[in-house]
């Protein structure tokens, strides 16, 4: 049980050694620790600098980070409203249970609602039964319309180096390289 009360607020700069460590606990969960890159400067840049790239929301009992989320939005789709994407939810092995999760997407849902979010999505690693079912139980639900897919760099950098492809009339068509990913003619 927690002594404290629970606290759920969005990430500061000083949370960020805190921040990783957790990440970090993640990854050896999911089994990505060996790819894990992500240090203090960068999150510090990619969370908090100029240009932010993701929302951090976390949650704090007995005076310490238990856990946190990371969301990513794209600000809009086809019925012009955000996408928000919760691309880890975390909560240390020693504050489950406690109501941290919970608390967390619903600082998730009120940021999304005050968004004008049209949905939110996620992944849940295969296997993971307690997180489905804890999503469930928050009215969550897996979506059987679509499949996910990903590339990794290497397939990414074969489609990339592909010189060619072949249109709907089955000629080919050229493209050229930008560096800068400006239009150019094909």
């Amino acid at each position: 049980m927690l002594s404290e009360p629970l606290t759920v607020r969005a990430a500061l700069p000083a949370d960020v050694p805190a921040l990783l460590e957790l990440m970090r606990a993640l990854a050896v969960f999911e089994d990505y620790i060996e790819a894990f890159r992500l240090d203090e400067r960068e999150l510090m840049a990619r969370a908090f600098g100029d240009n932010p790239q993701c929302q951090l929301f976390v949650a704090a009992g007995c005076g310490k980070l238990a856990g946190y989320a990371v969301l990513l939005e794209i600000p809009f789709t086809f019925d012009l409203r955000p996408t928000l994407v919760l691309k880890e939810l975390y909560i240390a092995e020693a504050f489950r249970g406690e109501g941290l999760g919970k608390a967390l997407m619903q600082k998730v849902a009120q940021w999304g609602t005050a968004r004008h979010a049209g949905r939110l999505k996620w992944d849940v690693l295969a296997g993971n039964n307690n997180a489905e079912a804890f999503y469930q139980r928050l009215g969550g639900r897996p979506d059987s319309k679509w499949r996910a897919y990903q590339m990794d760099d290497r397939a990414l950098q074969r489609l990339a180096d592909r010189h060619a492809a072949i249109g709907q009339d089955g000629k080919s068509i050229e493209a050229e390289a930008s560096p800068t990913g400006d239009c150019v003619s094909v």
